[in-house]
């Protein structure tokens, strides 16, 4: 006879299995919605290009081998892709020094928000989390208005007599790095004043009354506990960088292409599916082997401090 132990052990065995049968249909949608799309494009890439977009039902890796390779047109030999490796140089550098950029300007704002009193922490909360009401579009329209040669920026030094000729921003790196540091602050400063807002600011008086200088108690003691919010902006502010579209169209002009751009290119006028699905890929795992590479070294730092 069954004791009251198994019973209860088989009647949560029981729960668990009817959970998950009731689970079943939501997790199966969700993962082929997840993994469906990255299947059609990962098939694509080992395809032929169709005459007029499509593929052909044909095996090839020609799609890889394009993606840093490039074949010549007379004796087919392979030669470096180097409009291919700037594109991506560009990318991820753009998508580093947007990081960096957000991460210089999202610490000291996430810091001055955390030590205003709650009442202020929330209209500045509010202030931050404005411009995602407006699309991203109008956004990157705004800074072009900027940053533009008629722009607010050279309008003011002109008149000043500070420039004689306007300084030609707009279409260039810089550009770009403006308009996605822009658009990309506030998904820093939020993750960084949400670790902020739980800090204990007696360990910072602490680390003063122990003579500590400001910059020892900025590495030693703030850093260190906000380090989970640092990493979760860094992570979230990277990712879309390096896949950024429309910032890069809109100031960047057809001469500073990244990634995407390069993608929507093979899909649309290249008509070559194939390259751009293994572009696409490429992006992906690019992307994967940056956050791995990050978060590892990020967690062998707080082994280390902890």
């Amino acid at each position: 006879m069954a004791t009251a132990e198994q019973v209860a052990k088989e009647a949560e065995r029981q729960d668990i299995r009817t959970r998950w049968l009731l689970s079943a249909p939501a997790l199966i949608i969700i993962f082929l919605a997840a993994t469906g799309p990255l299947l059609i494009v990962l098939v694509y890439s080992f395809l032929l290009p169709g005459p007029y977009g499509d593929v052909k039902w044909q095996f090839s890796p020609e799609a890889w081998v394009s993606v840093f390779m490039e074949r010549d047109i007379f004796d087919d030999t392979l030669s470096l892709a180097a409009a291919h490796v700037t594109i991506f140089w560009r990318s991820i550098k753009l998508a580093i020094v947007t990081t960096i950029a957000t991460l210089a300007l999202g610490f000291p704002t996430a810091y001055f928000m955390a030590t205003r009193s709650e009442k202020t922490r929330d209209i500045w909360l509010f202030l931050i989390t404005i411009p995602f009401w407006t699309n991203l579009l109008i956004r990157t329209f705004a800074v072009l208005q900027i940053i533009r040669n008629e722009g607010i920026i050279n309008t003011i030094l002109l008149k000043l007599g500070i420039i004689s000729q306007p300084i030609q921003m707009l279409f260039t790196d810089t550009a770009i790095l403006i308009g996605m540091a822009y658009v990309y602050l506030p998904l820093m400063v939020l993750p960084i004043y949400a670790s902020m807002e739980k800090l204990d600011f007696r360990l910072v008086e602490a680390g003063y009354d122990l003579y500590a200088s400001r910059f020892q108690v900025l590495r030693r003691i703030i850093f260190p506990l906000v380090r989970p919010g640092v990493i979760a902006g860094s992570i979230l502010v990277f990712i879309p960088a390096i896949g950024a579209y429309v910032t890069p169209s809109v100031l960047g002009g057809g001469k500073n292409m990244m990634l995407s751009n390069l993608i929507e290119l093979q899909f649309g006028q290249g008509r070559n599916w194939p390259l751009g699905s293994a572009l696409s890929i490429a992006v992906m795992i690019i992307v994967m082997v940056a956050l791995l590479a990050y978060v590892r070294n990020a967690g062998r730092a707080e082994t280390r401090h902890g």
